[in-house]
């Protein structure tokens, strides 16, 4: 079988047997589960270990989010410097996407490549902040339950699709293609603002996409991201929660307008 991108190979006559053999011990593993068919015992280890290091790495950053998406929403007098220019909220909306670039160039050098996903985080959960405090608490809550119950949900179902041997690289060229179009048609929202019931549709297409995203990268976590892509695969996960929740905010804000 043909090993992912970011593998060295392992033969079966150093002494290690494959966990997908016939004849492997069905006890090795250390007590983690083969991520997928013919995945070496020594790999399968490795494997583990990098994809607890970047769900590490998320760990801190959606709770760094939470943390500062609280501060703006119980702190009026910095919800409102925040929201009180529209070119200072365009800017704050703009330091994320510049923030991507240096991002993905420094992503292997220590430990700028933290200070750049710190300060990625932190420039994106402010807007997340914002988005929050202009929106219902129980509709906040709701949409968080919600984007919680369906990232669990689709890493597991990913996860157990990949033992099965599934694989859903496929995904990418369809994902990127609706990307653009969601960029699209956002910025021309900016310009030519559309109606409650455009707003939910486009919505409930962005939590889609998103969804998809969130089984591609997964499944890229598992199978192709390099070890030293750590900071390329939870910034990649980050985004694809992030934008799922405030995709999920928008239809129950828009779904709530529209019941009141």
């Amino acid at each position: 079988m043909e090993k992912p991108y970011g593998y060295a190979s392992v033969s079966s006559s150093s002494g290690v047997p494959f966990v997908g053999d016939k004849d492997a011990d069905p006890e090795m593993g250390g007590g983690e589960a083969t991520l997928y068919p013919g995945l070496s015992y020594s790999e399968n280890q490795l494997r583990w270990g990098f994809i607890r290091k970047v769900y590490g790495i998320l760990s801190a950053q959606l709770l760094l989010t939470t943390v500062i998406s609280a501060a703006v929403v119980l702190n009026p007098p910095l919800t409102d410097l925040l929201t009180g220019s529209y070119g200072f909220l365009l800017l704050l909306c703009i330091v994320p996407i510049v923030l991507i670039w240096p991002l993905y160039i420094f992503h292997q050098t220590h430990p700028v490549n933290l200070i750049f996903l710190g300060l990625f985080t932190v420039s994106l959960s402010f807007c997340v902040g914002v988005c929050c405090a202009n929106t219902d608490g129980r509709i906040v809550l709701e949409a968080l339950i919600l984007t919680l119950a369906v990232v669990a949900s689709l890493t597991a179902y990913t996860f157990w699709a990949a033992k099965k041997g599934k694989d859903f690289s496929f995904l990418g060229p369809f994902l990127y293609t609706s990307l653009v179009i969601l960029i699209v048609v956002g910025f021309i929202q900016l310009f030519f603002p559309l109606g409650p019931t455009y707003v939910a549709i486009y919505g409930g297409i962005s939590a889609l996409v998103f969804c998809g995203y969130i089984v591609y990268d997964t499944d890229n976590l598992i199978k192709r991201f390099t070890y030293d892509q750590y900071i390329l695969a939870s910034a990649a996960l980050y985004l694809d929660i992030i934008n799922l929740f405030l995709s999920i905010l928008r239809v129950l804000r828009v779904l709530r307008q529209a019941d009141n």
